[in-house]
């Protein structure tokens, strides 16, 4: 198949990860893909040598003008989107009572970013087609909350009304919007952990193991090209430790 006939799925903060085993589950799938990145571009780089064919994204979702960049460049690049997994997101970890606007103000810039990039996404690709698949990348978190990280539970929280929210606007057509929301997935983040945090973490967990990103860009996958009566849902990939 010519790389022009290949559907076309994007990655937000695609270039490590849980966003880099996303881009190499969506390649083998047989999907061109977009890997989206904000600062780190050497391992963007060396993921699309990886994958072979597909193509990058810079900008920063925060920044409404980036937005409008990376869709030009779809535009120019892909000329559709048939996939868009939104999976940028970092997190602000300061206690409530010390935490300053500011910092709140930065973890929200990311929501809206998503936000509207999708809605540029939908209107400039998915609706003319009447076809589409929509994956927000939420977080255990926000169902369970977490200790030191309120802006970032509401943002994960919120995708996931986003994702039930959207599906009832986008009703009558075959545009399908859903959220995969990891649990303790080993990833340098986590990594990053003291030992005695994650062994505590470990506790809660019934498998008694992270997941590995690449679980987590199964189920990805799987509603990419498959699940097709599957919309509107929260998929759960945590080992047991919250049932949803």
């Amino acid at each position: 198949m010519d790389s022009n006939d290949k559907p076309v799925a994007v990655v937000t903060g695609g270039g490590g990860g849980i966003g880099a085993a996303c881009c190499r589950a969506l390649a083998a799938e047989g999907f061109r893909v977009g890997i989206h990145y904000r600062s780190s571009e050497t391992e963007a780089r060396r993921l699309l040598e990886e994958i072979g064919e597909g193509f990058l994204l810079q900008g920063n979702l925060a920044d409404i003008d980036d937005v409008e960049n990376m869709v030009r460049t779809l535009k120019t690049v892909a000329g559709n989107v048939d996939v868009l997994v939104n999976n940028a997101g970092f997190s602000v970890d300061r206690d409530m009572l010390s935490m300053k606007v500011d910092e709140f103000d930065l973890q929200r810039t990311v929501t809206r970013g998503t936000w509207y990039l999708t809605k540029r996404v939908l209107r400039l690709f998915m609706l003319r087609r009447g076809t589409g698949r929509i994956i927000n990348i939420s977080s255990v978190t926000g169902h369970t909350g977490n200790s030191g990280q309120v802006p970032y539970t509401m943002e994960k929280a919120a995708l996931d009304a986003f994702t039930k929210s959207l599906t009832k606007e986008l009703r009558g057509r075959e545009i399908l919007v859903n959220s995969v929301a990891p649990g303790f997935i080993d990833t340098a983040m986590t990594r990053e952990l003291p030992r005695e945090v994650r062994e505590a973490i470990l506790s809660t967990v019934p498998l008694e193991r992270m997941g590995t990103p690449d679980e987590v860009a199964d189920v990805v996958a799987f509603l990419a090209r498959r699940g097709t009566y599957i919309t509107g849902t929260v998929i759960h990939v945590n080992g047991g430790l919250y049932g949803g």
